[in-house]
């Protein structure tokens, strides 16, 4: 029960909040320093503002009743006029009295900040006439309008009377030292994302066979460690792809001799007509491990060696259909120029043709297009062949699981290999032509 009523809120907190390691930092940040000064403030405004504000409204109401009692204690017009001066001198007041005024109508106008509910509440509790707060008419008095017997006194008190300065300079503060340690935190926070970035884009670069070289370790200890480990990974994988290649050029040339020998062995047997089907059976068998051994080596031994180069994706498939139509294959090619991209060429040009070649075994016509979509590349191999049941489509990929009369199971295997070592992928479905058709989507 606890996990039904949590989890809708934990959503909603998921939705919210920032994707990048940068912001979430900033925002680990922001939020507590934000509520602290939040705090800060509240306990401020709360009690030393407001407990400042009050005594300082009591002391502009004090001064307003003792005029008006003093009035009302020695009445007459030479009295009042000396009392009014008296108070102007004294109290900093500016008064003025209005012979038969009556007090003004009207809603009164709240402010920012206690100081009118505590002026408010101070000329109440001294005063027993009728009073009236005008806050809006000059922004740098405040008028109080108290009515006597003969008309009504207008007190123009300053409003920095009311209310401490040291509120703004606090509030300055508040905001200007929030604003001063969110930057510094900005400031150190983009420089550890950003050695983050380069060992992400290096790792990146790495998978899809560009050769970045070591990075420079840089940033937080972690990050440092992070981007050590990586240089060594690597140191690793260079020397465990170099040894593989000079072991599988030594298995070529072991496994090459002695079929050479077969080979020869088989065209000096005296051909006679009792023995030549079965010679020429076997020296089928031998082309056929031949090929067999070719395509398993080149699918062991895969491209590691080659760099990622910028590449003009359009003609090489120009090229590579240019070559299938000269093994009697016919192609279709629409294909848009200017398609440049980092490819490692001769992995590609092997991926694509194996794809060609696969169609013109089990189709009479074939379409070789390629198109952007987004931030990639998809290039597309149409034929009108029998196509592949949708329950095979994934473990024709598997080596030897696709071999057919006249190849070896390993071109879609290959194919595969190659794509996803560029960070793309190979995905078979059905042709508007009726056959298979096979996507290879490439990063830009």
């Amino acid at each position: 029960m606890r996990a039904r009523i949590a989890w809708p809120f934990a959503n909603t907190i998921r939705r919210i909040m920032p994707r990048s390691l940068l912001w979430r930092g900033l925002l680990m940040i922001l939020v507590p320093l934000v509520l602290l000064q939040v705090v800060t403030l509240r306990v401020f405004y709360g009690s030393h503002l407001d407990v400042v504000s009050r005594r300082l409204s009591s002391a502009v109401a004090g001064e307003i009743a003792q005029t008006i009692t003093l009035m009302q204690r020695f009445p007459g017009q030479e009295n009042t006029d000396w009392i009014l001066e008296d108070a102007r001198r004294h109290f900093g007041l500016g008064i003025r009295m209005i012979r038969n005024g009556a007090l003004p109508g009207g809603p009164r106008v709240n402010v920012i900040g206690p100081m009118d509910d505590d002026l408010d509440d101070a000329l109440r509790a001294q005063l027993t006439m009728p009073f009236f707060m005008d806050w809006a008419s000059d922004t740098r008095v405040v008028i109080v309008q108290v009515q006597v017997a003969d008309g009504i006194v207008t007190f123009e008190a300053p409003r920095k009377r009311l209310y401490t300065s040291t509120v703004y300079l606090f509030v300055l503060w508040v905001v200007g030292s929030a604003a001063l340690l969110f930057g510094i935190a900005a400031l150190f926070m983009r420089n550890q994302v950003r050695a983050i970035r380069r060992l992400a884009k290096a790792a990146e670069d790495f998978g899809i066979g560009r050769d970045v070289g070591s990075i420079r370790p840089e940033g937080a200890t972690e990050v440092r460690q992070a981007a050590a480990a990586f240089n060594r990974m690597q140191d690793r994988i260079r020397r465990f792809l170099s040894q593989r290649t000079e072991m599988l050029a030594g298995v070529s040339h072991d496994l090459r001799t002695p079929l050479t020998r077969l080979r020869l062995s088989l065209e000096m047997l005296p051909a006679t007509e009792e023995m030549e089907p079965d010679i020429h059976e076997m020296t089928a068998d031998v082309q056929e491990m031949e090929r067999m051994i070719g395509a398993y080596l080149a699918f062991a031994r895969g491209e590691g060696t080659e760099q990622a180069e910028q590449v003009d994706l359009s003609a090489l498939l120009d090229d590579i259909a240019a070559r299938a139509r000269r093994t009697g294959a016919n192609v279709t090619l629409a294909v848009p120029a200017g398609l440049v991209l980092a490819l490692r060429v001769d992995a590609v040009r092997r991926a694509v043709t194996n794809l060609v070649e696969n169609a013109h075994r089990h189709a009479q016509r074939m379409i070789l297009s390629a198109e952007v979509q987004g931030r990639s590349i998809l290039v597309t191999v149409d034929d009108d062949g029998p196509g592949i049941p949708e329950d095979r489509r994934e473990s024709v990929f598997r080596p030897f699981e696709s071999a057919t009369e006249g190849g070896t199971g390993l071109g879609l295997t290959i194919a595969r290999d190659i794509v996803r070592a560029h960070g793309g992928d190979i995905a078979l479905g059905i042709s508007p032509l009726g056959g298979l058709r096979a996507q290879v989507r490439l990063p830009v």
